[in-house]
């Protein structure tokens, strides 16, 4: 707190007037005004000049009269603080109100735990404002008046810039070229037949999901001298009794993957070969077809062939049975329903192919059959059969043509009976997903090659699929995503056929025109608490069987 120093009170005046510049002084011992004295007189009204000699006067300053007239132009000076005096100027500070501070800024009351938040962007650096930005510019064009105008003129001629003008510039993109939508269709069709595995996704067989390994490695590999390297046929089927059968050109052979013996079934006739092999849902038959056209039925445990169904005109490139009913896709596009329990075998003709049949499969249930043929077409038919009459056609319940190649994978869903997995060839390498109760296509999944067996997973929602020419590959894929899980590229050195899955649904067999077999084991078995039924039950994994050949 300031403090102002007061006169003593021996000095001071009761009736004391502080009036700033004024002409009259007031007389501190009487209380009454008086005038100034003439120069050299003793003046006792200014307490502190005292009675004594007087000092010499100052050589700058000249003695003046004792009093000051007051004028109107000397009070406007004094107001202005500039007093004109002998014409030497001194300026007198006035102060005419007291100093008030600013008032003090609030501050924002935030956590000591929260640091001051920084409104920048540190991605962002700190831009110049539009003037800065401008004078800038202004400094980098080129002025002729600024530098050398020779220079300038040949540095531009050199260049080949004019000057003022932006060396980079942005323009609009080149217009696609127009080309030939047929020829654009054409380039499609053919990619996947010049596709290299270097331009492909690369996969080494690990799984997209860290939780799950399979092996890229196979389990066993069978020889398989003489087999055919044909698209179309179907030369591999694995029974419910964990028995495999493979077609090499004209002997069926069974390899029993409980005991690993392996056994001739029998020969096809002189001049054909087969064509396709089917186990019977019990395993204890196998039906053959045959490049003749016709279908033959053996007895896998007695090793004796049964009897002989004749009357297809081409070769037999497919098979599937439903109970006692064997069921044969032909190469003029026909199938046929066979009795086998009966002399007139033919139960039933179906017509609704323009080519070779070689992709057929019934249902568990046994009430739709499905089946594709190399005119690109997936048919999906009723499973009543009725009595045949001569000229009787029946139409498809589902017809589906958007495949662009022949159609041989075929294959139903196990623990959702309505789905249907088709897959096409070279010019199509599509797997489309079918829903049979709406006829809606559902899915579709484009892979790198032609597509040429699918096998679903019974304990999993995926399945798997083989492929030809240039991956060679086995691809396992999740459903409803249709996200790959796992890819064995190369598999085999040839075109990966055919394939099978065993009984417990955790090995696949697959055959290729390398003349081998091999047995990948691609899903594990859930684990079931032992109980009376299991026991009984003689199916069990098929890696016991497989193991325990040497």
């Amino acid at each position: 707190m300031s403090h102002t120093p007061r006169t003593p009170a021996r000095h001071r005046s009761r009736s004391e007037v502080k009036t700033p510049l004024t002409g009259a002084s007031v007389n501190v011992f009487n209380n009454s005004p008086t005038k100034y004295s003439k120069a050299g007189a003793a003046d006792f009204t200014n307490p502190f000049i005292t009675s004594g000699p007087s000092r010499a006067g100052s050589p700058i300053k000249r003695t003046t009269g004792g009093s000051i007239p007051i004028s109107k132009s000397l009070q406007r000076q004094a107001s202005a603080g500039v007093i004109r005096k002998g014409g030497v100027e001194s300026r007198l500070d006035v102060v005419t109100r007291d100093y008030v501070p600013p008032p003090p800024k609030p501050e924002s009351k935030r956590s000591k735990s929260q640091p001051a938040r920084d409104t920048r962007d540190r991605f962002i650096t700190t831009r110049d404002t539009a003037d800065e930005v401008a004078a800038t510019l202004e400094l980098m064009s080129l002025d002729s008046h600024t530098s050398s105008p020779g220079h300038t003129a040949r540095l531009a001629a050199a260049t080949g810039v004019p000057l003022n003008k932006r060396i980079l510039a942005y323009h609009e993109p080149p217009p696609p070229s127009v080309s030939d939508s047929l020829l654009s269709q054409q380039r499609e069709l053919v990619r996947p037949l010049y596709a290299r595995p270097g331009a492909l996704p690369t996969s080494t067989g690990a799984t997209t999901n860290k939780a799950r390994k399979i092996s890229t490695q196979p389990e066993r590999v069978l020889d398989a001298p003489g087999i055919v390297d044909d698209f179309y046929l179907n030369l591999l089927s694995w029974s419910s009794l964990n028995t495999l059968a493979v077609a090499l050109e004209g002997a069926m052979y069974v390899w029993k993957a409980d005991s690993g013996e392996v056994v001739q079934l029998g020969e096809a006739p002189e001049g054909c070969y087969v064509s396709s092999v089917s186990f019977s849902q019990d395993g204890l038959y196998l039906g053959v077809g045959l490049s003749n056209g016709a279908v033959e039925l053996w007895d896998v445990e007695g090793q004796s062939k049964l009897r002989t169904m004749a009357g297809h005109t081409a070769q037999v490139a497919s098979l599937s049975w439903n109970q006692h009913v064997l069921s044969s896709g032909c190469g003029d596009g026909s199938i046929w329903h066979h009795d086998v329990r009966v002399s007139r075998h033919k139960a039933g003709e179906l017509l609704g192919h323009q080519g070779e049949v070689c992709g057929l499969s019934w249902r568990e249930d046994g009430e739709l059959l499905a089946s594709g043929g190399n005119d690109n077409v997936v048919n999906v038919w009723d499973g009543r059969i009725g009595d045949v009459a001569p000229g009787t056609r029946t139409a498809a319940k589902w017809v589906k043509r958007n495949h662009t190649a022949a159609v041989k994978a075929i294959a139903w869903c196990p623990w959702q009976p309505s789905l249907l997995a088709s897959g096409g060839g070279t010019n199509d390498a599509t797997v489309h997903i079918w829903n049979t109760t709406t006829g809606s296509r559902l899915h579709s999944l484009t892979t790198p090659s032609q597509v040429t067996s699918i096998q679903w997973s019974p304990h999993r929602k995926e399945f798997l699929t083989t492929h030809g020419f240039p991956t060679n590959a086995i691809m396992v894929h999740a459903y409803p995503s249709m996200e790959r899980v796992c890819e064995i590229r190369d598999a085999h050195d040839a075109r990966v056929l055919w394939s099978a899955i065993g009984p417990a649904g955790d090995v696949v067999c697959t055959g290729a025109g390398d003349e081998n077999l091999k047995f990948w084991r691609i899903w594990d078995v859930p684990k079931v608490k032992k109980n009376k039924e299991a026991k009984e039950s003689g199916r069990g994994s098929t890696s016991s069987g497989i193991l325990g050949i040497r």
